[in-house]
């Protein structure tokens, strides 16, 4: 069963204690810069977005990866091998979603990897905003189908999943 993080865009208040707990978790600092979600703030629309790998059924920066660098573990969950990247950029040019980036201090490619099943972002979200889903194959079908719009932004909507 695959994995994913749904997103509740009407609940998340923009606290950013996703990404604090995610860079503390995988970086040992307090700093966004170096997390895996970042939390996006549009004021023209008045909506504030948590970006998050999708876990993407057909990974695109994998496929633009030259080092086979995104692999995906026995669970299903895609993660860069950090001895393995060259940091070339491709994954994140390829990535349509912003579900993955470079870390600024090690200069190498960095997207989620659901922290191993337990997501520290969605344990630090205190609004709930920020849950683990799993995801039947079927059902996985019919999200891709009822919300790609959404998927520009990040966005799995809960409804619709049923």
């Amino acid at each position: 069963m695959k994995e994913i993080l749904a997103i509740d865009i009407g609940l998340c208040t923009g606290c950013r204690n996703c990404e604090l707990a995610c860079s503390i978790v995988h970086s040992n600092s307090f700093n966004p810069k170096r997390s895996r979600i970042q939390i996006l703030k549009d004021e023209v629309r008045n909506l504030i977005v948590p970006m998050v790998c999708l876990q993407c059924e057909r990974p695109l920066c994998q496929e633009a990866c030259p080092n086979g660098a995104i692999v995906e573990n026995e669970h299903g969950i895609l993660f860069v091998e950090k001895n393995t990247c060259i940091g070339c950029l491709n994954c994140v040019t390829a990535c349509t979603y912003g579900g993955i980036a470079m870390d600024p201090v090690t200069r190498k490619a960095v997207k989620c990897d659901l922290c191993g099943g337990s997501p520290a972002c969605a344990k630090a979200c205190q609004y709930g905003a920020i849950t683990l889903l799993s995801v039947t194959d079927g059902l996985y079908q019919r999200k891709k189908g009822v919300v790609p719009a959404f998927h520009t932004l990040g966005i799995v909507l809960e409804e619709g999943l049923e």
